[in-house]
């Protein structure tokens, strides 16, 4: 018999120590809106004590059905979810909305039918080429948290534009910066923006799959777009919309110049995680940790560019 590579790690997730089982997902909504709730995600690293569940999650109702905004990083955490928005609209879920690749926002689409699973073109590419090894990290990190969950891929895609909803209206808007293709949505009965992981709030970015010039375009589209309040990808609510733009766009100029200046400086990478973090980000969780990892992902680019090497023409 011959062993697949997910046989074997779920295998290994047995055998190890395993965290509480996913009956154990607080699916717990909060209304911020007429017809809209947030489901928070914890503002911590994708670890065991939380199943992978860091994203924030939005449902609406409408006339027509129930819409979520995101499903979560497993099909145990998506399934909860949906049980939870079904009970709370008294519809059944007509839509869910992945706002980008990254494991802890879609990983548990299973748990619904891929027709009524919307992305990005980019988003569903990009799932394509690299969503297996975000899978299979995701088992290594999380073991029982992610039984049965297996990549699928999102069927319906869509671009900038609305959705009507039985009368109820979602703005799509197709930006990029976090990721290669980034979804954010403006919920036009309440005015509220949801803006997946464009937008961080008291929470420290992340950025594995940057690019932070056209990460600060797309805030800025954002904040220009009539809006009156926003959920963020990570972190709380808020409630006046502008705060959460600002606070993410402050993070990763600081984090750009902060990073260019250690490599003019000739800073190694342990070094440059271990910079000073200004007081005025005291109240974001996570901030040393992903100050480190932001070096991981953006110091060797940023060293290729500033020093390029000298035997080159």
């Amino acid at each position: 018999m011959i062993l697949s590579r997910r046989s074997v790690l779920g295998g290994m997730a047995v055998l190890a120590a395993a965290p509480a089982r996913a009956a154990d997902y607080a699916i717990a909504p909060e209304p911020i809106g007429e017809g809209v709730w947030l489901v928070r995600g914890a503002d911590a690293p994708i670890e065991a004590d939380n199943g992978g569940a860091i994203a924030n999650i939005a449902i609406i109702a409408t006339p027509a059905g129930t819409v979520l905004w995101e499903c979560g990083p497993s099909i145990r955490y998506a399934r909860a979810l949906r049980e939870q928005a079904e009970q709370l609209t008294s519809k059944a879920v007509v839509r869910v909305y992945v706002s980008h690749l990254h494991p802890d926002h879609g990983m548990g689409l299973g748990a619904f039918d891929p027709a009524i699973v919307a992305a990005l073109p980019g988003t569903i590419d990009a799932l394509r080429a690299e969503g297996q090894g975000y899978a299979d990290g995701m088992y290594r990190l999380l073991g029982d948290w992610m039984r049965g969950t297996d990549l699928v891929l999102p069927s319906k895609v869509i671009g900038q534009g609305d959705e009507d909803f039985g009368g109820r209206t979602l703005r799509l808007l197709a930006l990029s910066g976090h990721s290669g293709a980034d979804l954010a949505l403006l919920d036009s009965q309440t005015g509220l923006l949801l803006g997946g992981d464009l937008i961080f709030h008291d929470r420290a970015p992340s950025t594995p799959t940057a690019d932070l010039a056209k990460w600060r375009g797309s805030l800025d589209q954002l904040k220009a777009l009539p809006h009156k309040g926003v959920l963020p990808g990570h972190g709380p609510f808020d409630a006046g919309g502008m705060a959460a733009i600002d606070q993410t766009r402050d993070w990763i100029g600081w984090l750009e110049a902060t990073l260019t200046q250690a490599v003019r400086d000739g800073l190694d990478m342990v070094e440059a995680g271990e910079l000073p973090i200004p007081d005025r980000f005291a109240t974001m969780a996570a901030a040393r940790y992903e100050l480190q990892r932001s070096v991981s992902h953006l110091y060797p680019g940023l060293e290729a560019k500033l020093l390029p090497r000298v035997d080159v023409p």
